[in-house]
């Protein structure tokens, strides 16, 4: 694309976000649109997974060398990494439901094969008939309903309806209701290499990425700088540092142990390599965490 292409770690217009492991949203699709006047302009998300529920109106759909035009009710799933940009009648329904990658695979105790095949932005159009959409629809609502209310056992009812939904999905899926075009050779190469980050971490050295790729750590870089302006060994810290953040966060394992569990030689370096990144050290974003649950 000769534009700029916009790159956001929250929602789009959010560029200072920076989102947590547990991070869920739902809005109105008309909400944010409206803002920027309907056009919202080609970007992508380093770790959102999202779903655009279309109920009716018109919406033209941009993405690196796709193009599609649909018409409600629709669905357009995009996965984290790749690039989409949304022109919107005025007269649009419906809603988007964001969700970080970290909580959708920690949704799952069982591997939900969708997750992993869902690698560039795909669209559901045939629902045979309205009622599988108003299915989805109708679990979108309800998890609208559970992420503002507050209620008790929130979390555990918010995934249990997120099963469903990526169920419901899948068999759209199995049914051939999907369609969509190939990405490019960039965002393949690199969404393997995210695959491999998640199996690896820092047990591989850039060079071993680069050639498990059948490319050259070089190219690798390229494509890294190409897609998020960061060079590929930053983006293997920023994953095990998110990771880093989880245990942090939701265990009591100590700084040393976390640190050992995700391959890191010295504590002191991951100490010094977690502050680098996020401006706390390990034991102050614990801290700081534990504050705000009191």
């Amino acid at each position: 694309m000769k534009k700029e292409l916009l790159y956001f770690n929250g929602l789009y217009g959010d560029r200072d976000a920076n989102h947590d492991a547990d991070y869920i949203f739902s809005e109105l699709i008309k909400t944010r649109s409206e803002t920027f006047s309907w056009v919202i302009r080609p970007h992508f998300h380093s770790r959102l997974f999202q779903l655009f529920c279309v109920e009716s109106g018109e919406v033209l759909f941009q993405g690196n060398h796709i193009e599609e035009k649909l018409c409600g009710p629709c669905l357009i799933i995009v996965p984290p990494m790749a690039i989409h940009g949304l022109t919107y009648s005025q007269d649009v329904k419906g809603r988007i439901l964001t969700i970080s990658d970290s909580y959708l695979e920690a949704a799952f105790a069982v591997h939900t094969p969708i997750l992993g095949a869902i690698l560039k932005p795909e669209f559901i159009v045939d629902f045979t008939g309205k009622q599988k959409f108003k299915q989805i629809h109708d679990l979108i609502l309800q998890i609208d309903a559970e992420i503002f209310a507050g209620r008790t056992e929130q979390q555990a009812m918010i995934k249990a309806l997120l099963s469903q939904l990526f169920i419901l999905l899948y068999r759209l899926f199995n049914a051939g209701q999907v369609s969509g075009k190939p990405d490019s050779q960039y965002l393949q190469h690199f969404n393997n290499f995210q695959k491999l980050i998640k199996k690896s971490g820092l047990e591989k050295s850039i060079a071993e990425y680069a050639a498990m790729l059948h490319i050259t750590p070089l190219h690798l870089n390229r494509i890294c700088k190409s897609i998020t302006q960061k060079p590929a060994l930053q983006i293997v810290h920023e994953y095990v540092l998110h990771e880093a953040e989880k245990y942090l966060k939701h265990t009591s394992m100590t700084i040393a142990e976390i640190a050992y569990l995700l391959k890191f030689e010295y504590p002191n370096y991951f100490s010094k390599l977690f502050r680098k990144y996020s401006g706390l050290t390990p034991l102050q974003y614990r801290i700081n965490n534990n504050e705000r649950q009191i």
